[in-house]
């Protein structure tokens, strides 16, 4: 069973596509989300989100002021900055 996973900043879509798992930096420390995770939702800091696709790829990306939700196998990560990390 794989997340849906949305990666997007103020002002463009950064990614989005299916994931095993999504870590992320919030104030209140990292935290990992996978399939069947409880519904949630925390404030980011100032740090690297880390996306593992279903083929075993990882996707990086820096990002700061917003959120991330999760409910369901849907995880929205909104930030007010965010860009992919080449």
């Amino acid at each position: 069973m794989a997340l849906q996973v949305s990666l997007v900043s103020a002002t463009a879509e950064v990614w989005t596509g299916e994931a095993t798992l999504v870590v992320a930096k919030t104030v209140e420390g990292e935290i990992g989300i996978m399939a069947g995770h409880e519904p949630m939702l925390a404030i980011l800091a100032e740090g690297q989100v880390r996306i593992t696709q279903a083929d075993g790829t990882k996707v990086l990306a820096n990002a700061q002021d917003g959120f991330l939700s999760s409910e369901g196998n849907v995880v929205t990560i909104v930030a007010g900055n965010a860009a992919l990390i080449a």
